[in-house]
């Protein structure tokens, strides 16, 4: 008889929730606290029209997610994306949720996103669009209920659009509401390199309890936006060898090491891919190389059980979000491949968010160094607590992660007798 193989879903919202029932089981929670917390207590879908360019209107298309609000406001970020769904912006602030609690933060989970592509719109275009987008949602967010902050293809400067937007609906400057904004309205030092120098602090970390040095070790990164092309400059400054990098064109691979450098002069002037003396390749080849470790910068479901079983990479220390499904999490586990997953590896954006928002509302402002110092304490532990309590329990540090989080937000909840 022939056995049937159940198709591997790719719906973030799915996955989300299997990663919470796997971990649930385990620490044997409450049957109502799990079902509170796979689904998300708001979502507000929104449209508005913004006036292009040439004078016609264009209705646009958003979404608002809140999962979960029992340690404190909801926090996440917002994307500018062509792909944007429900079900991923609803997947998102999930793991917004879980991010907070392995970090230990009072947030809850936010996240929200419009369909666009930001590379069509000009920049007045782009400014009436995130102009239109905080007033749609600005009934639902604020500095005591939900923060949103930069996501993919969002930037500072569209924080401060929407803190500015927020404040003249407000009649208050409320600089609150939003983080990763410029530094002149409220932004915090250290914020635009936080999420992928977070991740690196887990990597040395994950090295230290391996034996490794960074100069024995080489990296492959998926991805080369913010987190990326950040994490390539931090881990080259500590004597890493980054082989291979790429975008959404494609990727280079140089078995010696790349001139970072000179990378980002190809990136800024074109593309990576007229770095001289190297090898082209496509995303797809980059996730199979050889290499020690493997850097998912970009977009969720990159690895998956179709390409899982090629991963040849020690370690993957997730700087993008949800790029590994659980299919291929199981067939990685089999291989030995070690996962830091995103909602520790990647948490280092929403910390210094959280340290952003503190200094708003205290109105007192930190040096670069007290940021990245305090950040690199909140790490450490972070990692800490979940290889600890991983090897407790036997398990990979991702289901250690989802084990501390759920911890969390559940005592939350029972606390205020939610549950």
């Amino acid at each position: 008889m022939q056995k049937t193989v159940e198709k591997e879903s790719l719906n973030p919202y799915e996955i989300v929730q299997k990663q919470i029932d796997a971990a649930a089981a385990l620490l044997r929670l409450p049957r109502e606290a799990v079902e509170i917390l796979k689904r998300p207590k708001r979502v507000l879908a929104v449209h508005f029209p913004v006036k292009m360019d040439d004078g016609s209107v264009r209705v646009f298309e958003g979404y608002r997610s809140q999962h979960n609000d029992a340690v404190g406001p909801t926090k996440g970020g917002i994307r500018f994306h062509p792909d944007v769904t429900m079900d991923e912006v609803k997947a998102l602030s999930m793991w917004m949720s879980f991010k907070c609690g392995v970090v230990g933060l009072p947030y809850g989970g936010g996240k929200g996103g419009v369909i666009c592509d930001p590379h069509e719109l000009s920049r007045g275009e782009l400014e009436r669009v995130s102009r239109g987008f905080m007033e749609a949602i600005a009934d639902i967010v604020g500095p005591d209920t939900d923060i949103p902050a930069p996501d993919v293809y969002t930037t500072p400067q569209i924080m401060g659009w929407m803190m500015d937007t927020y404040s003249r609906l407000k009649g208050a400057y409320s600089p609150g509401v939003i983080t990763g904004k410029p530094l002149a309205v409220g932004g915090s030092k250290g914020r635009n390199e936080a999420t992928a120098r977070g991740c690196v602090f887990t990597i040395l970390e994950a090295l230290k309890d391996s034996g490794r040095k960074p100069q024995e070790t080489t990296v492959a990164i998926q991805g080369y936006g913010n987190a990326g092309r950040i994490a390539a400059r931090l881990l080259t400054e500590l004597g890493f060898r980054i082989v291979a990098v790429s975008d959404s064109r494609g990727g280079i691979y140089r078995e010696k090491g790349l001139d970072i450098p000179k990378v980002g002069q190809c990136k800024d002037a074109s593309t990576i891919l007229d770095y001289p003396g190297a090898t082209v390749i496509s995303n797809e080849q980059l996730l199979e190389l050889e290499v020690d470790i493997l850097i998912p910068a970009a977009l969720e479901n990159v690895i998956t059980a179709a390409n899982a079983s090629q991963i040849r990479a020690k370690w993957i220390a997730e700087a993008a979000n949800g790029p590994t499904t659980p299919d291929a999490d199981a067939i990685l586990r089999e291989k030995g491949v070690v996962v830091i997953p995103d909602i520790l590896a990647n948490a280092g954006g929403v910390t210094v968010s959280y340290f952003e928002w503190v200094q708003n509302l205290m109105n007192y402002y930190w040096s670069e160094q007290e940021v990245n110092d305090k950040l690199q304490t909140a790490m450490v532990n972070a990692y800490r607590a979940v290889a600890e309590l991983a090897d407790q329990y036997k398990v990979d540090l991702r289901t250690g992660a989802y084990m501390i989080s759920l911890l969390r937000i559940t005592e939350a909840m029972e606390a205020r007798g939610w549950i």
